[in-house]
């Protein structure tokens, strides 16, 4: 996501000059990146976004050059086995920007709300392209298709010294931060894309500001403190009739036998990273499965899931 909200200022500074989108479209094998990856290239050769682990960047910049040039779109297709570091193939469809595609991805981030951006790359002419599908589109059957979704929201609530970390680590992976010091601040809805850390530190304070959030229909509700604290505030908060409807994480965090405020939030914005990303948390190298493996039954539900809402 942050490398999206990269492009679209990057667009933003460019408009109205000449505008080349790469995007990755097809993998077959192993890759750095996964379909989806897109970068932005101007004629001065200034890019934003990534495609791979720098291997391929400057080569696909040098054929934006053409494409913003003619009008033609281009089809590139790298042998990674070959000539870098991975075993495997992929396809990168190169075209000149259009406007509206990167105009309506901006309207539907800033109202948080999720779409699907189709790219037609096999295509002949003005059918080819990058553009979102509106809500009656169904989803071509040879295109490459994305699920686009908002950032992740993330609501702190409490003060100390872990809340400068969290920030910190939350706005790196392009995350917004909201903080919040008193219960009557906090929200009262809130969307599928947020998540909500509760680190006051003290009880009462983290006990209502649990009541609110535990009754919306949050994935992640992290608590900070020990496992009997957690046990204490749940009983409380049953006794008193609250449904909890959120997902909680308490104690929150991924075991990284963390001790440090920063060590405390790098093991915190990990497990919400893993939870809105279906990540296992588990170590890349006890995988029997591709890193990515799981992409392809993503992709192909996205797809299942925009046909059906063209129905």
């Amino acid at each position: 996501m942050k490398e999206l909200q990269e492009i679209l200022r990057f667009w933003q500074q460019h408009r109205g000059n000449p505008l080349a989108l790469a995007t990755l479209v097809r993998v077959r094998g192993s890759s750095y990146r996964r379909p989806g990856a897109r970068m932005l290239i101007a004629a001065n050769g200034a890019t934003a976004g990534a495609l791979s682990g720098g291997c391929l960047e400057e080569e696909v910049a040098a054929r934006a050059q053409e494409v913003m040039r003619t009008g033609m779109p281009a089809v590139m297709v790298f042998d990674t086995r070959r000539r870098f570091g991975c075993n495997g193939t992929i396809t990168v469809f190169v075209e000149r920007v259009q406007e509206k595609f990167l105009a309506d991805l901006r309207s539907e981030l800033q109202q948080r709300r999720g779409c699907f951006a189709v790219t037609s790359f096999e295509a002949d002419g003005d059918e080819s392209g990058t553009r979102l599908l509106g809500q009656n589109d169904a989803a071509p059957d040879h295109d490459f298709v994305q699920r686009i979704e908002p950032p992740i929201q993330l609501l702190i609530f409490g003060q100390g010294p872990d809340s400068t970390p969290i920030r910190a680590f939350a706005e790196m992976l392009g995350w917004t931060v909201r903080e919040f010091h008193h219960v009557a601040e906090l929200p009262t809805a809130a969307d599928a894309r947020t998540a909500a850390v509760v680190k006051s530190h003290n009880y009462g304070r983290d006990c209502a500001a649990l009541r609110q959030l535990l009754q919306l229909d949050l994935r992640y509700v992290g608590l900070l403190g020990p496992r009997r604290r957690r046990d204490q505030l749940l009983g409380d908060l049953l006794d008193s009739g609250v449904a909890i409807e959120a997902e909680l994480f308490a104690p929150a965090g991924l075991d990284l036998a963390a001790e440090t405020p920063e060590e405390v939030a790098l093991s915190i914005v990990a497990e919400i990273q893993a939870v809105f990303a279906d990540g296992s948390g588990e170590p890349l190298r006890e995988r029997k499965a591709p890193i990515h493996g799981w992409n392809v039954a993503r992709r192909a539900g996205a797809a299942a899931a925009c046909e059906l809402s063209a129905r």
